[in-house]
């Protein structure tokens, strides 16, 4: 007689963006094949009597293997990075193809492409940081990366070495438009910034404490009326990375009440840390640097309700993994100023981790009655679906059997010595969670299980996707670009 199932997870609670429920869970050839009782016998099993059985984690935005636009490489791999990220729940990585002025963007693919391919051990893509948006990047590059599986592109409103100015950011946002992929943007004002950076400097202001002074919260807010508008020009959806403050939510909640196709993500170190993480002694501060920094209490709450109303969708670790010392942090030399330490936090462990204990263990008011379903929904289902990873996000018959048995009553006390990235340390170091992922399963097979990474590098795989619903345009044009209200002018 035959075995039906690999695998049966039995005696957990399955967990969902619309509800949890007591319920076994089998797997077949890599794929969610049944949820019930009584589904017979497998291969293998697995009591997870007390446990909370949830979708893997979706992590739609971090670097790895990187190299910055001022040539520093961070400090993962990806057999680290995704070491580090299954440890803490996630089982799908969207990391970076990076481009940097002078480089040819098929290349650049091809070369992070093998080092995923040696490496990985989840399921990842990659979004394309365009900084040269010349006419090969635009007119070749672009719409065959696009059509290849490769659906989503990085733009940077600021820094010096990769910023991309209005009109080429409109080049940009009619190239996504024509080949159905979804433009995500890092929006604050350059000018503001740099200003503020070198009045700053002038006048002695150096610590690490001040990184968070020179971007002023006025300059995301900026960005992100001067995106929106690109975006309703041309009527193709955006996504905003990182949203750090008030100011920046509400122009999001407007832009999305008025019918615009705008897309919104933060990330915990918005929600857990404030700009006083940086006003450390010496440069020690310059563990908790990172761009937009982290900003008020205040902003923390409006994140929060933003969260939970809707106008934000996702919750990314914008994983970006910089040592504290020469080959990092330090690289400028012993005694930097703000302007020259490597800008980035380390993350993909502690991000559901720490989400988990304060919407689930902790049931933040805003979720009332719903934390584990808002949890589920936020960092994984809502990410899938946005980013268009077909059976990605959810634990549903046909699905990849992407599991994280969590045991919601273990406490932890976050340590740099726990953590499995390269980076050293924490940011988040000293805090008590309640709850923890302890097994890890990618398409059925054991990543991370007893404490232990259980896969090979390169075992995880790569997911070519198309842009989906998210990139697709409203159909809303505005005057300008309607043919019936702009006499005739074929402008899209």
């Amino acid at each position: 007689m035959t075995t039906p199932y690999d695998l049966i997870i039995r005696g957990g609670t399955i967990g969902s963006a619309t509800g949890s429920f007591r319920a076994d869970l089998a797997v077949k050839d890599g794929k969610v094949a049944a949820l019930g009782l009584g589904l017979g016998r497998a291969t293998h099993e697995i009591d997870a009597t007390g446990k909370l059985v949830l979708p893997g984690g979706v992590d739609t935005h971090a670097h790895v293997e990187q190299v910055s636009a001022g040539g520093l490489l961070n400090a993962d791999s990806f057999e680290s990075a995704t070491a580090s990220a299954a440890f803490g729940g996630t089982t799908t990585l969207i990391s970076f193809a990076a481009q940097h002025r002078g480089l040819d963007l098929r290349k650049v693919v091809d070369d992070y492409a093998a080092l995923a391919r040696r490496g990985a051990m989840i399921d990842y893509a990659f979004h394309l940081i365009v900084a040269n948006p010349d006419r090969k990047t635009l007119e070749a590059d672009l719409p065959a990366l696009i059509a290849e599986g490769h659906a989503s592109i990085k733009v940077f409103m600021t820094y010096d070495l990769i910023k991309v100015d209005d009109e080429p950011l409109l080049d940009l946002l009619l190239t996504a438009r024509e080949n159905g992929a979804l433009v995500c943007v890092h929006a604050e004002n350059h000018g503001m910034i740099a200003w503020m950076a070198r009045r700053l400097v002038e006048k002695g202001y150096v610590a690490p404490k001040y990184h968070g002074v020179s971007h002023p919260r006025v300059s995301e807010a900026e960005a992100f009326n001067r995106l929106i508008a690109a975006s309703e020009l041309l009527d193709q959806p955006v996504m905003i990375f990182h949203v750090s403050t008030r100011e920046g939510v509400e122009a999001v909640r407007a832009a999305r009440g008025r019918g615009l196709k705008i897309f919104a993500e933060t990330c915990p170190q918005y929600l857990f840390l404030t700009k006083d993480d940086l006003d450390k002694p010496g440069l020690e501060g310059a563990k908790w640097m990172c761009s937009p920094p982290p900003r008020e209490t205040d902003d923390q709450e409006a994140l929060w309700q933003g969260l939970a109303l809707g106008d934000l969708q996702t919750i990314s670790s914008d994983h970006a993994p910089y040592r504290f010392d020469e080959t990092g942090k330090l690289s400028a030399g012993p005694n930097p100023n703000f302007k020259q330490i490597a800008n980035g936090l380390p993350g993909l462990e502690t991000r559901l981790p720490l989400l988990f204990d304060a919407m689930v263990s902790k049931e933040r008011p805003e979720f009332a009655g719903r934390g584990l379903d808002a949890f589920v929904q936020l960092t994984a289902t809502a990410p899938a679906q946005i980013y268009n990873l077909p059976g990605k996000g959810a634990l549903l018959p046909g699905y990849d059997a992407d599991i994280a048995i969590w045991d919601p009553h273990r406490k932890v006390i976050v340590t740099d010595a726990m953590m499995h990235d390269r980076t050293g340390f924490t940011p988040f170091a000293g805090r008590h969670s309640i709850g923890w992922p302890e097994t890890v399963l990618v398409r059925g097979r054991s990543v991370i299980a007893e404490g232990v990474v259980k896969a090979t590098p390169g075992s995880g795989r790569w997911l070519a996707r198309t842009g989906g619903w998210a990139a697709r345009p409203t159909g809303r044009l505005v005057p300008e670009m309607d043919p019936a209200r702009n006499f005739g002018a074929m402008l899209l």
